[in-house]
């Protein structure tokens, strides 16, 4: 009885702690109530990419939730656009800006606008650059990403058990993207010791990022520059072995140019080809063996880590981040927050985009 009695007091006890605690998580500075006049701004790129579309929805949702105003903008690719839809962000009164620049340097004057109004901004997933009104940075480990891709053709081709040679192109992403060198270099750190020493033949020699970037990260322009390397190099018959996608825009664009080709034959295969997103037409391309992997990073986790950085910025909190050293925008190190990205392939994409809610079977239907 007396194990009974203390048992009823301890629950109690904790009752009243979790009361205090709710009580507290409701206190006028983080009240719903209270930021049903506070305004965010949301500035994407596109609405062209299936992945900036969840991004936007995302962050909008989980503002909303959280009771503040949301102005979600998309700028059509258009640097102009971008520009005046943030100035607009500013006459709205917004607080904060979270913007995923369309050119990372085109946004001095702007940014300048909103920090003579009090206003911060964080760089979501592509840094902004040449501003010293950058005040945080959002993104995945953009470096990883190209080590996670490298890593997958290493694996493939049994690199480092010393097979090969195998013969491999190489992309990049769009040269006005901050995000595209990282990626570059993140893979080339594990490949170039292979092209060095000859496990790797570049058959194009085309291999420096200013010669295989593909601006505006254009699935047409990689089509017609994979279109352009089959013709001058591989039309002989040479075998192609992999290639090096950043992402699923140029991947998707670069399975159309293989496909044309006559590639998806027992006698010209697929090459490994890699990518990133995870765009529902680049899982359904990896289910039917046309794309190897494609690095996921997931949208709502991204945003739940700027709603948090927000609701810090708001209530005059400590930002949380995580590295205060690697993103320097040519003015200063911008501190950040890198969420980790993870490699999805025909294996796996069940276990990581179908039981985590983030697709149904519907969506991945052809």
């Amino acid at each position: 009885m007396k194990k009974l009695i203390i048992l009823v007091l301890a629950a109690a006890i904790m009752l009243s702690i979790a009361a205090c605690g709710s009580s507290t998580s409701s206190n006028p500075s983080s009240s719903s109530s209270d930021k049903k006049d506070i305004l965010i701004g949301v500035s994407m790129p596109t609405q062209s990419l299936q992945r900036w579309n969840q991004d936007g929805a995302n962050l909008k949702a989980q503002l909303e939730a959280k009771g503040y105003k949301v102005d979600l903008q998309y700028a059509n690719n258009d640097v102009n656009t971008q520009i005046q839809q943030i100035e607009n962000m500013i006459l709205k009164g917004s607080k904060v800006l979270v913007i995923a620049a369309i050119d990372g340097s085109a946004l001095t004057d702007v940014l300048k606008k909103a920090a003579d109004n009090g206003i911060e901004v964080i760089a979501y997933d592509r840094l902004i650059m040449q501003s010293e009104h950058v005040d945080y940075y959002a993104t995945f480990d953009n470096f990883k990403v190209g080590v996670i891709q490298g890593q997958y053709i290493e694996e493939k081709l049994g690199l480092k058990e010393g097979k090969g040679p195998y013969n491999i192109e190489i992309f990049a992403g769009s040269p006005d993207d901050n995000n595209a060198t990282f990626f570059y270099n993140g893979a080339m750190s594990v490949l170039k010791p292979y092209i060095d020493n000859g496990q790797l033949v570049v058959v194009s020699g085309q291999k420096d990022f200013v010669t295989v970037a593909i601006p505006g990260w254009d699935s047409a322009k990689a089509q017609a520059r994979m279109d352009n390397l089959i013709t001058a190099y591989y039309a002989d018959g040479t075998k192609l072995d992999a290639i090096l996608s950043p992402n699923d825009s140029l991947a998707i664009g670069i399975v159309a140019s293989l496909k044309n080709n006559g590639y998806g034959t027992p006698d010209k295969p697929y090459p490994i080809l890699t990518g990133q997103d995870c765009d529902k037409p680049n899982v359904i391309a990896m289910i039917n063996g046309q794309q190897s992997m494609s690095v996921f990073k997931d949208t709502r986790v991204l945003a739940a880590k700027v709603v948090e950085m927000i609701e810090a910025i708001i209530q005059g909190k400590e930002v949380p981040v995580n590295d205060t050293k690697t993103y320097h925008n040519g003015v200063k190190v911008v501190p950040s927050f890198l969420c980790d990205p993870v490699y999805v392939d025909v294996n796996n994409y069940k276990e990581i985009l179908l039981d985590s809610g983030y697709y149904t079977e519907a969506d991945l239907k052809q």
